[in-house]
């Protein structure tokens, strides 16, 4: 029941990462840090629609 979840970067908006999310467990949304190559620093990453 796991789904592959896009995760866009919270300043540029580009979708740098992607991820497994098990949504029986997990009903929000899923955001963690990241380093976005784009902007060159760690900034918040948070799931996107596909």
């Amino acid at each position: 029941m796991r789904d592959i979840i896009l995760l866009a970067c919270g300043d540029c908006k580009r979708k740098n990462y992607s991820t497994t999310k098990n949504k029986k467990t997990q009903t929000g949304k899923f955001s963690m840090n990241k380093y976005c190559k784009f902007c060159n620093k760690y900034t918040e990453h948070k799931e996107t629609k596909a």
